[in-house]
């Protein structure tokens, strides 16, 4: 047994639960650092994806009396109903977008310096998109609760739900993150950060699974039955992270705003930017 490989599998999920709900991108970091551990190729591009389900079990567990009562009033709650069809909704666009350009954006994009472009954009957008909601909102009103246009889910439309499935679409640039899309977004279509922030864990769910499962098909021929072992270790740790990351998250929003992330985001690329400029990391392209 390859000590060093289930090393580099614990790693890379405490990576990817510590990333994937905050607006850093998940994908983004697991590339750099599986980059830094050599761990590479296909099939880690496959299990970076794959364990990313241990996130979305993270969700599911914190927010499992919302589900079950979703599931439970489908039948009978207009309440369940608009929740269950609005995170439908805004999981669609990434379904389409997925089937007509993931393979493309995997083959050319998922790369460190590619990844370290998307960081800095990222942040300056963050930083640009949380001044206009301070001088929209006042300093003192940081999670937008007095004016912002919906400030719970269950105030969402089906045209808010597609907006934000459209934003969460940008994100299948790596670097971009999913998490930032779908919360700065939301913010720009008029939620509260809050409420914003609460919708992309649920989007999270089905956009995770989908993504998961439809990496494990395309890629099945690259991977056996040897390689269960590597990919439980690294759910299980992103699932556990993943888990303290929202609790953190959400007592992080109640009185903060995401622009320290921004500027993280734009260190973190320039940093990059600049190892591989000057030669100091090989970046693997």
């Amino acid at each position: 047994m390859d000590w060093t490989l289930y090393l580099k599998a614990a790693i890379l999920g405490i990576v990817e639960g510590l990333t994937e709900f905050l607006p850093i991108s998940s994908t983004g970091h697991l590339i750099v650092v599986g980059s830094l551990l050599d761990f590479t190729g296909e099939k880690a591009k496959t299990f970076e994806i794959a364990i990313q389900s241990g996130a979305m079990l993270a969700v599911m567990w914190e927010y499992r009396q919302r589900l079950l009562g979703t599931v439970a009033g489908l039948a009978s709650e207009t309440r369940a109903r608009r929740f269950a069809r609005n995170v439908l909704i805004a999981f669609a666009p990434a379904v389409a977008l997925g089937l007509l350009l993931g393979g493309l954006i995997k083959a050319h994009l998922f790369y460190p310096v590619p990844v370290a472009a998307a960081l800095v954009i990222g942040g300056i957008v963050i930083l640009i998109v949380e001044r206009r909601h301070k001088r929209r909102y006042g300093e003192r009103d940081l999670l937008g609760v007095r004016h912002a246009r919906v400030e719970s889910v269950d105030d969402l439309s089906a045209l808010d739900a597609l907006k934000i499935g459209l934003a969460q679409c940008v994100a299948m640039v790596p670097g971009v993150s999913r998490s930032g899309a779908t919360i700065i977004g939301g913010m720009i279509f008029g939620l509260s950060r809050k409420a914003a922030t609460e919708f992309s864990f649920y989007l999270a769910i089905p956009t995770l699974i989908g993504a998961g499962a439809f990496s494990l098909y395309r890629q099945r021929e690259l991977l056996s039955v040897a390689d269960l072992p590597l990919f439980a270790v690294g759910t299980a740790f992103a699932f556990v992270s993943a888990l303290l990351c929202i609790r953190w998250l959400i007592r992080y929003i109640a009185s903060h705003d995401f622009v320290i992330f921004a500027w993280y985001r734009i260190a973190f690329g320039i940093l990059i930017l600049l190892t591989a400029y000057t030669g100091v990391v090989d970046w693997h392209h």
